[in-house]
């Protein structure tokens, strides 16, 4: 077995349901959603190859893979993670609360358990946001020549220390009022009150609730 096994076994899940927060029994060989991105991709190390990580039989949490790699595991680049099939890719969002990670087929695309509306997809590395590679110690992988990651080419509005100040941001701050989300008034700065209020929004439109302002978030508010 080898991290394509973890791709192999990932893909066959493709098109089941997503809901934030899904507790999964990682035993449950025959499980069929619904998933988190967290409890999905330890559900597939520990289905692939009997490896407890990110969490613990039945909870598991983007901020324990923060844990673990940087305690157990292997921290590596992005383009070494994208070239890597099975090898793990996290987000860190805000205060480290809620993030998202996704497995990398080797070749540039992901599975990953994404939001309410899409469940588990087949999507890109590109053109995202991201703070580590992981791979998980007691895993072979066989990585492919290494692919250039492309960031994205907008700004991402987040949680940040100190904060992202914009005028960008009044507008992201208007746009979540008038839609019911409130951010404590316009003052051009994402701070803890606007990050809560992005999260929300979100969450009511079937996103990822990660607190980040990227272009799907901003297409869902209708801000350019």
């Amino acid at each position: 077995m080898t991290g394509d096994d973890i791709v192999v076994l990932g893909d066959n899940h493709v098109g089941e349901p997503y809901l934030l927060g899904a507790l999964v029994h990682k035993d449950d060989a025959h499980y069929k959603g619904p998933w988190d991105c967290a409890e999905f991709v330890s559900w597939l190390y520990y289905q692939t190859f009997g490896i407890l990580y990110g969490g613990d039989t039945v909870d598991s949490y983007s901020a324990y893979w923060n844990r673990d790699a940087n305690n157990l595991g292997q921290i590596i680049t992005i383009e070494e993670a994208k070239s890597t099939p099975g090898a793990a890719i996290l987000r860190l969002a805000g205060n480290g609360e809620v993030g998202h990670i996704v497995i990398s087929d080797g070749n540039g695309g992901t599975v990953e358990a994404h939001s309410k509306d899409d469940g588990i997809i087949n999507s890109v590395v590109d053109g995202r946001r991201w703070d580590m590679g992981v791979l998980v110690p007691g895993v072979t992988y066989k990585p492919n020549p290494i692919l250039p990651f492309r960031p994205p080419t907008i700004i991402i509005y987040r949680l940040t220390t100190p904060n992202m100040v914009s005028p960008e941001i009044g507008k992201i701050q208007t746009a979540l009022n008038k839609r019911g989300f409130g951010t404590e008034g316009v003052d051009n700065i994402y701070g803890e009150h606007t990050f809560n209020a992005v999260k929300q929004f979100q969450y009511s439109v079937g996103l990822n609730p990660d607190g980040e302002v990227s272009a799907l978030t901003a297409a869902e508010l209708d801000v350019t």
